[in-house]
């Protein structure tokens, strides 16, 4: 008898023990470990002074022509620009220099080399860091919607800095560097306004 009791004694309290250890197993298992994740914003330009805009080379080099071959006359604003070559030039002490165009500007015909641009049902045409819109039938320099992607700018595009963060301007239109399925390419994230 006494036999039998140690017997189940012992195996009461293997059994405790036991029961115990998984209680404990379960409760660690059913303890989760809270992780908490802060989501950085980093907050991009939408239309921002120029005042604000630090240019990464202070002054830009000018090359100017004598004359522009087979030039159309855009007029804007009171003021005759020329067109030619795929690029707007501006008239300067007998010489032409060339200028990124000013939003409105119309021509009738798109620049060869131009790309479709869709955002929002938004469609663009894009040449050489220029936004198109089609007006009737003539195209109209359009601002970009922020969050447009282009694959390449142009090469005259400049390196700026605001409030610590570089972007890539061109025509008073600011990009950040993004990838797109793998591929490096360029989100529009705002406009500079020129005071």
């Amino acid at each position: 008898m006494k036999a039998s009791i140690k017997t189940y004694v012992i195996s009461s309290l293997f059994l405790v023990a036991f029961a115990f250890t998984g209680t404990a197993q379960a409760s660690r298992r059913n303890t989760t470990k809270t992780t908490v994740t802060k989501t950085v914003v980093k907050k991009t330009p939408n239309r921002v002074s120029s005042r604000r805009v630090e240019y990464k080379t202070p002054k830009k080099k000018v090359v100017s022509v004598r004359t522009v071959p087979n030039k159309r006359v855009v007029k804007y604003q009171g003021q005759n620009y020329y067109y030619a070559n795929n690029r707007f030039y501006t008239p300067s002490r007998g010489r032409y220099i060339p200028i990124a165009p000013k939003i409105g500007f119309r021509i009738h015909t798109l620049p060869q080399g131009y790309a479709r641009v869709r955002f929002n049902n938004h469609l663009y045409f894009t040449v050489g860091g220029t936004f198109y819109s089609e007006v009737g039938n003539e195209y109209e320099v359009v601002e970009p919607e922020v969050g447009t992607i282009v694959y390449e700018l142009p090469n005259d595009y400049e390196k700026v800095v605001i409030d610590g963060q570089t972007y890539y301007e061109y025509a008073n239109i600011l990009y950040e560097k993004v990838q797109v399925d793998g591929t490096r390419a360029y989100e529009v994230v705002g406009i500079i306004d020129m005071e």
